[in-house]
């Protein structure tokens, strides 16, 4: 088999561990903010997760707001800042207790969607099933993080 070598980065971000098919949605996140290359792998046989997607962005670290906005849509992500070749930093994700201004409120009845007002999404567990799930800070309809539509940029 085949393998296309992708090269290291001297400088940068790797993101990985996304769910598979989902690199998409982390580069529109991004929305331009990384201007130098940017690898990517989709549907990547992972071990642990059966199939990944993986970003590379050369000379960007991510900023704390780009982190909560992937973590949303990624929350098995991992964050490695490269520094001159080396793994300076590594860290899990983590799903933000509370969502300001990250994601817009999918119901058409909430203020947010008529008035010039900041989303607020407070972070909550189902009791059911504990999966997490989003509560509107305003209409108080609550939502599954995959019916989020992230804000980019």
């Amino acid at each position: 088999m085949k393998q296309l070598k992708v090269d290291a980065i001297k400088d940068g971000t790797v993101i990985d561990h996304i769910p598979g098919g989902r690199a998409v949605q982390v580069l529109k996140i991004l929305n331009g903010s990384a201007q130098d290359t940017v690898s990517i792998g989709m549907n990547l046989l992972s071990g642990k997760y059966g199939r990944k997607d993986i970003v590379k962005i050369e000379n960007h670290e991510l900023s704390a707001d780009e982190v909560n906005r992937i973590a949303i849509i990624a929350p098995t992500a991992s964050i490695t800042i490269i520094r001159d070749y080396e793994a300076a930093e590594k860290r899990k994700v983590e799903i933000p207790g509370e969502l300001i201004n990250i994601a817009h409120c999918p119901n058409p009845n909430c203020i947010t969607n008529h008035e010039t007002i900041s989303t607020r999404f407070d972070r909550h567990k189902n009791p059911t099933d504990d999966r997490t799930e989003f509560m509107c800070h305003y209409c108080e309809k609550i939502y599954e993080p995959d019916s989020l539509k992230i804000k980019v940029g």
